[in-house]
C-alpha cells in the first residue's frame, strides 16, 4: 500500500473497478483451470480403478459395457427379429416393451461422446 493519497486513491479505484467489472478472460481461465483439475481428478480416480487387482474394484466398466451393448442388442437387433420372425410365422406378438433414452445417456456418457469436446472446439481451447 502506498503512502502517498494519490497512489493509494488510484489502488483503491483499481480494486473497486475489478470488482464491480471483472476481467472476463481472467474469469474465464479460472474456470477452465477448474474444470481441468476436475477432470484430471476423475482421470487419477480411473487409472487407480483400472490398475486394482479386484475384479469388483477394476471390472465394474467392463460389466455396465457389456450390460449396456447387451440392452443395444436385444433393444435394436433381437427385439425387430423376434416381432419380423412372429409376422412371417403368421404368429404376431404384442409389442414388446422398448428401453428408454437413459441407455443412450449411460452409454454415451462412458464413451466420453459428451459435448466437452465441441465446447473446446468452439472456445480454441483444444486443436
Amino acid at each position: 500500500m502506498a503512502l502517498d493519497p494519490l497512489t493509494a486513491g488510484v489502488e483503491l479505484a483499481q480494486t473497486v473497478i475489478t470488482r464491480i467489472w471483472p476481467d472476463k478472460s481472467q474469469a474465464e481461465a479460472a474456470q477452465l483451470a477448474a474444470q481441468v483439475a476436475i477432470v484430471q481428478g476423475q482421470l487419477d480416480v480411473n487409472r487407480a480403478e483400472a490398475a486394482s487387482p479386484s475384479a469388483f474394484t477394476s471390472g465394474w466398466r467392463p460389466a455396465i459395457g457389456w450390460v449396456c451393448a447387451s440392452a443395444l442388442a436385444c433393444q435394436y437387433i433381437a427385439r425387430p427379429l423376434l416381432q419380423w420372425a412372429g409376422i412371417v410365422l403368421d404368429h404376431p406378438l404384442p409389442t414388446l416393451p422398448g428401453i428408454d433414452d437413459n441407455l443412450w445417456q449411460l452409454m454415451l456418457g462412458m464413451l466420453g461422446l459428451g459435448g466437452l469436446r465441441t465446447f473446446e472446439k468452439t472456445k480454441g481451447i483444444a486443436s
